[in-house]
């Protein structure tokens, strides 16, 4: 059984040493642990660094293109390189790399596809405590949107098998962390948690440069995925909205109009009837997005079904 350890790396010459002496040379269960750096178009020595430390693969980028497209190139290489597991942490050394070991046992022992490292955020001495209450907030909606009971959604340590990683299909730009969460929780995957260790923070957060910011694009994600996943809940639920004001609005005016005051109410009967045919256009919109919804599914089913003869196909190769 093979297992890669995947970092993303965005000029991380002076934290990847760190990094990569706090990773297992062994883990039980595992006969071969081999390591893969994506270098996401760093412009200082990440690359020259990583191989003089002996790191086995790189996957390099001209420009710099993101965490998530960083995370999908690494699954990949991972993937055509035989991985029967894949854990993903970060460069700069935040996770403990002496817990992938625990983090990995639900794999190799079947009982979970997905496992993801709970960093127990509450006992992080350098987050603040907005940042610790606003990511407590964001696991609980990712949760509802997911139907899982992940504790950290937003934590990048995490290990995947290989089937669970070939059914990964990233659409988001800006990171992976939510959207595999809420992914694999509608495709009914076994997720588990492991209580995880951080290390002393040796540099800020590139990922995001503000709170707001962080909050603004983790909720466009979390809502853009589940509406991917649920549109006709979504739409038929803002549609319900609409209609609601438009009978409430309806009824007001006929109050008005049965007593005789009906002529200075016009305007309400307008909105009305506009809240009304919003709320009727946005149910079919929900059918219909409900039926690109279920094209989706069978598209991921025939990528799915690609990929594992494509990676299988090259596994196979490889022990011949």
């Amino acid at each position: 059984m093979k297992l890669i350890i995947q970092i993303p790396c965005f000029n991380e010459e002076k934290t990847l040493p760190t990094t990569f002496a706090d990773l297992p040379r062994k883990v039980e269960g595992v006969d071969t642990v081999e390591y893969l750096i994506i270098n996401d178009g760093s412009t200082d020595k990440t690359a020259e660094v990583a191989r003089s430390l002996g790191i086995h693969h790189i996957v390099s980028f001209p420009n710099n293109r993101g965490l998530a497209r960083a995370f999908m190139a690494g699954i990949d290489a991972s993937l055509r390189l035989g991985a029967d597991i894949i854990v993903n942490t970060d460069g700069d050394n935040q996770y403990s790399g002496k817990d992938i070991e625990a983090l990995v046992q639900p794999i190799i022992k079947g009982t979970a596809e997905v496992v993801v490292g709970d960093r127990q955020t509450d006992t992080i001495e350098h987050f603040s405590y907005m940042k610790k209450k606003f990511q407590k907030f964001g696991s609980w909606v990712v949760r509802l949107a997911s139907g899982s009971d992940v504790i950290d959604t937003t934590s990048g340590f995490r290990a995947y098998s290989r089937d669970a990683a070939m059914k990964i299909n990233v659409v988001s730009e800006y990171s992976y962390t939510l959207e595999t969460i809420i992914e694999a929780g509608r495709r009914k995957e076994a997720i588990g948690n492991v209580p995880v260790g951080t290390n002393e923070k040796l540099r800020e957060s590139r990922l995001f440069k503000s709170m707001w910011s962080y909050m603004k694009k983790s909720g466009s994600t979390i809502i853009r995925i589940y509406s991917m996943y649920r549109p006709l809940k979504v739409f038929l639920s803002i549609g319900a909205i609409f209609l609601a004001i438009g009978l409430v609005l309806s009824l007001r005016f006929l109050y008005f109009y049965l007593i005789g005051d009906g002529g200075g109410h016009v305007q309400s009967l307008i909105f009305a009837a506009i809240m009304i045919m919003g709320g009727f256009q946005l149910g079919v919109f929900g059918l219909l997005a409900d039926a690109i919804a279920a094209n989706r599914k069978i598209s991921d089913e025939i990528l799915y079904r690609l990929k594992k003869l494509d990676y299988d196909g090259l596994k196979r190769d490889d022990r011949e």
